[in-house]
């Protein structure tokens, strides 16, 4: 039995034992300094292995330490990675009592795992390439007005990332910014891609609809009195043609988009129910909606996995 003497963080030696017989993770584990943890200056605590393994590959936060649990097999896969990045990285690595670590995350499902790290901002829209229209008739920006759900946000970030969009932009005012329960709820993929923000959004439809792009609106399932009433042409989204650049605009969940934003869109696209459904329930989601849609356009792309790869999904059935 080999012994092994550490220093915890206020001097005193403690004494860990170890088995002979080597375990996954248990050198990694014999590094881990333990609580108490000292204070730090105010960060964001990110939590969640798969935003925090994100966030450490694409170092784009500055980090100042990670909390790190291992069970009793120690580290293992995605922790141990998490570990062996952030020692490379000279991050310092501390191993909290759950119940400190339980405190530290607001009681959020942090799966053993906490970076505290310097705040994720959307950057200014002006940054976002201009891309000319003529270039890519299917190009596709998913405009968001007024999401002030986090979990919601974080889904839409989610789906779009996975689907191809192109460029995701926000509206500054009224708008959840990019927390750590964001990137929880988008399984880490707001560390990896880019999100812009403009204070008039507005301004920025209009303007990019004087370049060529098609603005589409998005709304409830609208009845024949609805329809009616706005004077830009509804249409479901299956039977929208995708055939040049187009921004696609989602709004708040509760009010949807605002007047003046409607007023930029040249169309507006619905998701059509299935059955005759009673009040309150006419719309969906602002998360399921915008996979719903996404979908149906991201589809009609050239060379979308949907197409090239039915075949061979079909075939190993």
């Amino acid at each position: 039995m080999r012994l092994l003497w550490t220093v915890g963080c206020f001097g005193h030696r403690i004494v860990r034992h170890f088995s002979p017989v080597a375990r996954p993770g248990g050198e990694e584990l014999s590094r881990l300094l333990l609580d108490d943890l000292a204070p730090t200056q105010r960060l964001e605590r990110l939590f969640g292995l798969s935003p925090c393994l994100l966030a450490l590959r694409a170092a784009r936060r500055s980090v100042a330490r990670l909390l790190l649990q291992a069970g009793k097999a120690g580290l293992q896969g995605e922790r141990a990675e998490l570990l062996r990045v952030a020692e490379a990285r000279g991050i310092p690595v501390l191993r909290p009592r759950r119940e400190k670590l339980d405190a530290l995350c607001g009681h959020q499902v942090h799966q053993g795992v906490c970076m505290e790290v310097s705040p994720l901002r959307p950057r200014p829209c002006d940054e976002a390439t201009e891309a000319s229209p003529g270039d890519d008739p299917q190009q596709l920006w998913l405009v968001l007005e007024g999401l002030q759900d986090p979990r919601n946000l974080g889904a839409v970030l989610r789906s779009a990332h996975f689907l191809g969009v192109d460029r995701v932009i926000t509206s500054r005012r009224n708008s959840c910014p990019l927390t750590p329960v964001v990137s929880k709820a988008s399984a880490g993929a707001v560390e990896v891609m880019d999100v812009f923000a403009t204070t008039d959004l507005a301004v920025f439809l209009k303007a990019k609809a004087q370049q060529g792009w098609l603005v589409v609106g998005t709304v409830g399932c609208p009845g024949p009195e609805i329809s009616q009433s706005f004077k830009v042409p509804i249409t479901s989204c299956l039977e929208f043609t995708w055939d040049r650049p187009t921004l696609l605009v989602l709004g708040n969940e509760g009010s949807g988009l605002s007047q003046e934003v409607l007023a930029s869109c040249q169309l507006l696209l619905t998701i059509l129910p299935r059955r005759q459904l009673p009040p309150g329930l006419e719309s969906l989601n602002v998360s399921v909606a915008t996979g719903i849609l996404l979908h149906s356009i991201c589809s009609q792309k050239k060379g979308f996995p949907a197409q090239t790869e039915k075949g061979q999904l079909l075939q190993g059935t």
